[in-house]
């Protein structure tokens, strides 16, 4: 039954008319595929609400939805605006927009302010140059773009994760875009082309990129809940399954479950790694399309 409704949410998002809804529509088909693969450790998913106690599956996805405008508007920015600084800066404000656009949908939860930052800076950096749509060249172009510098924006957010970037001194999402997506590049895309070559499933291999960037990554969000001990557990964790053979394998998929119980006992989640492979998802996406399939 979820798993047709998870059909049907994404099913309106393939009508459209031009490129800049074509890939605003693709963004959220990756979000919606990002929050119904289960079982996630510790995130909301078509089966759990994890560790969060305001957000499920449904408000996940009527928050996705409600954001295809807002990527779609991102992606004109990409087409429309050849100046770099001026392009971002349109593109800042349109952000701005969209997160209150989230919180309008949600009733102030939010559900996406991370992904608004990944995803939005990878379907500009896609509609600026839909010649090269290679994952690797996508998340370059989007790395230029996230090192300039927006005049216009607070200079501080009070977000969970810009506190917890200033207490444990990582770079978070800002420093992900920044390099590039290195955790996108060289970590998911990698992980998901050798599950799929051996002949998992597709949530198999989906559940395993997961994994394989929740084994390193600095990931804010856990920071912010539970402090570099939550973050350790996590990683140690991830990288348990991966070594157990993965989402696949039974001994892997036993320890993804103890996994998932163990953070939501400490009511730690790792958005950050979500957002990452929701991003992943939809480079997958456009690289398949393009004629670049994601190669181990």
């Amino acid at each position: 039954m979820h798993e047709n409704l998870a059909m049907n949410a994404a099913r309106p998002l393939r009508q459209a008319p031009d490129l800049a809804d074509r890939l605003g529509a693709q963004v959220v088909e990756a979000l919606i595929d990002e929050v119904t693969l289960a079982p996630k450790p510790g995130l909301v998913d078509i089966r759990s609400r994890g560790a969060h106690h305001d957000l499920d599956w449904k408000l996940m996805c009527v928050s996705a939805l409600a954001l295809q405008p807002t990527f779609a508007e991102l992606a004109r920015a990409g087409i429309e605006t050849r100046p770099m600084l001026a392009l971002r800066e349109r593109i800042g404000a349109i952000g701005r927009e969209g997160e209150a656009r989230m919180l309008d949908a949600t009733g102030g939860a939010n559900t996406h302010r991370g992904a608004i930052w990944a995803l939005g800076l990878l379907v500009t950096a896609a509609a600026r140059e839909p010649s090269d749509l290679a994952p690797a060249a996508v998340a370059r172009r989007a790395g230029s773009i996230a090192r300039l510098q927006d005049r216009h924006a607070p200079a501080v957010t009070g977000n969970k994760g810009e506190q917890a970037c200033r207490d444990y001194d990582v770079g978070g999402a800002r420093g992900q875009a920044q390099a590039g997506f290195p955790h996108v590049v060289d970590i998911a895309l990698p992980e998901l082309a050798r599950s799929r070559e051996r002949g998992d499933s597709e949530t198999a291999a989906r559940l395993n990129a997961l994994l394989a960037v929740m084994a390193s990554l600095d990931d804010t969000c856990v920071l912010a809940r539970g402090g570099r001990s939550a973050l350790a557990e996590m990683q140690d964790g991830a990288r348990l399954v991966l070594a157990h053979g993965g989402a696949a394998h039974i001994d892997g998929r036993r320890r993804l479950k103890a996994l998932d119980r163990r953070l939501v006992e400490r009511h730690v989640s790792p958005g950050g790694a979500a957002d990452l492979l929701a991003a992943a998802l939809f480079l997958d996406r456009l690289g398949s399309e393009a004629g670049h399939p994601t190669k181990a």
